[in-house]
């Protein structure tokens, strides 16, 4: 019998969470090394999984390092693990945010056992839906996610930080009861709730009292909440602002990403001719949201706050990459829900930084610091490069593949008119970033910052491994494209791509 690899990497941070939670007369420092051993080992796992992954079997449709058990016999449901090239980034994705976050919050003092527990479970539910491939698996791990976010916002939240923490959780519920009434619908339509069997059937001839369309928009409705497209989105702006900089680095980095891996795996794969049909619908919410989010993002003065409207407007592009429905777009699709990772997990670290060293989040009280954070000005910079789409970042080739696959697609009329008005996006990311960097590290030096310290050695061996990230994926892209094609191409298919 094989080794259980992803299930390894799923629970290894439970079970860190557990340690954490149980063991008594463990010091501060003793807790923040074993988070760190036990989100470690995931990472180099998950990196070991990425070098032995098969391109050339995944091309014919094939999950890797699958893994099944009976689980509820009765309804059919099964412990049901594997892994593609569509998921497969997104778990190294998310294994790396994991044990950088432990370092992002190697400073962190204020119940540091319950912090730490539900920082490692956090992790361990959005790794369990990047690879669950039973339905209802993927419900539970994605309702699981809920738990963690409530204390980790309301209690190492700043601001309005339970406020912040319940509308997450409503906005989440909403989303997870339409969900699973999709979910439902699915499975008394097909009887089962393996999802590459599902996407595998014709689900024409088996729809009997519920259309199509409506299992369609009941499940998208769950992922629209988490992606978020607008109008529901306004949860995401009060959980960044308001949550600690680690948890802001997840959320941003990989628990909205949650939102546009579901679309593709399951709006677009199991759907695919609803998602035809509903596309311009779609596309015209892409636009909306890019330009939107990128429009109000000029007017926010909390620097949190500001990145995180800047995320509305990326997930905007994410969203016209997938119901550009081309093979291009969709691989352009994953590959900016991976930059924007690891640029917007930068963003908020290093803000973060700034925030925790000057006591000051609003853009207007600060300015000229980087006499006083070289380091950090360098390093802000860089990561607003990324976010602007500047050649040789990520970001860029993301961006670019998205526009020129939605450009160059056929499958949805009408798409060229979408892209060219996301294209806006790009000179308002410019404008706000550069606005940000003018504001907050140049201009007029303020004497009351004087005495403020730079960047430390640990926060910039992690704001290192993000600029590393960033340069290698804007310069070798196929070490991720050649992956994703793989996962994507299956589905491309489906349009007949």
């Amino acid at each position: 019998m094989s080794f259980n690899y992803l299930s390894t990497i799923i629970f290894l941070p439970v079970a860190g969470a557990i340690i954490i939670a149980l063991v008594p007369r463990l010091s501060s420092r003793q807790i923040k090394y074993i988070a760190a051993l036990f989100t470690l080992i995931p990472l180099a796992i998950s990196l070991g999984l990425f070098a032995a992954f098969d391109r050339s079997a995944a091309m014919a449709g094939q999950m890797q390092f699958e893994e099944f058990a009976s689980w509820i016999p009765l309804i059919n449901a099964n412990y049901h693990l594997g892994v593609d090239g569509l998921s497969l980034p997104l778990v190294v994705l998310m294994s790396l945010l994991g044990f950088l976050a432990v370092l992002l919050s190697w400073k962190m003092n204020l119940r540091v056992r319950e912090y730490f527990a539900w920082l490692l479970l956090l992790e361990t539910s959005i790794l369990g839906v990047f690879t669950s491939l039973d339905l209802l698996l993927f419900f539970i791990f994605w309702e699981i996610e809920i738990i963690p976010m409530y204390f980790l916002i309301s209690i190492w939240g700043a601001g309005r930080k339970e406020y912040s923490a319940m509308k997450y959780v409503l906005y989440t519920l909403f989303g997870g009861a339409l969900m699973l009434a999709g979910i439902l619908s699915l499975y008394f339509t097909t009887g089962s709730l393996n999802m590459v069997e599902i996407a595998q059937t014709d689900l024409a001839p088996l729809v009997t009292s519920i259309p199509l369309a409506a299992i369609f928009f009941l499940l998208l409705a769950g992922f629209a909440v988490k992606l978020p497209i607008i109008p529901l989105h306004t949860w995401l702006p009060d959980a960044h602002t308001d949550a600690p900089t680690a948890v802001s680095v997840i959320l941003a980095g990989t628990l909205i990403k949650m939102g546009g891996y579901a679309m593709i795996r399951i709006s677009i794969g199991i759907f695919p001719q609803a998602a035809q049909d509903y596309a311009p619908l779609l596309l015209g919410l892409a636009a909306v949201n890019v330009v939107y989010g990128a429009a109000v993002t000029l007017k926010q003065t909390d620097i949190k706050r500001l990145i995180a409207y800047s995320s509305i407007s990326h997930m905007g592009f994410v969203l016209l990459g997938i119901f550009a429905l081309g093979e291009a777009s969709l691989v352009g699709a994953g590959l900016q829900m991976f930059s924007h990772g690891i640029i917007t997990g930068l963003l908020f670290a290093v803000a973060g930084i700034v925030m925790h060293n000057t006591g000051e989040r609003d853009i207007s009280k600060l300015g000229g610091l980087a006499r006083q954070m070289p380091a950090i000005a360098v390093i802000f910079t860089i990561a607003g490069l990324g976010a602007m789409g500047v050649p040789t970042t990520s970001g860029f080739i993301a961006e670019v593949t998205i526009f020129l696959g939605a450009f160059a697609s056929n499958v949805v009329s009408g798409v060229q008119i979408y892209t060219i008005i996301s294209l806006l996006g790009i000179l308002l990311a410019a404008a706000y970033t550069l606005w940000l960097l003018q504001r907050v590290f140049f201009g007029p030096v303020l004497e009351k910052f004087n005495q403020v310290r730079d960047a430390d050695n640990l926060e910039k061996i992690y704001c290192a491994i993000f600029i590393a990230l960033i340069f290698l994926v804007g310069l070798y892209p196929m070490i991720l494209t050649d992956v994703f094609r793989t996962g994507i191409a299956p589905i491309a298919a489906l349009f007949g791509g």
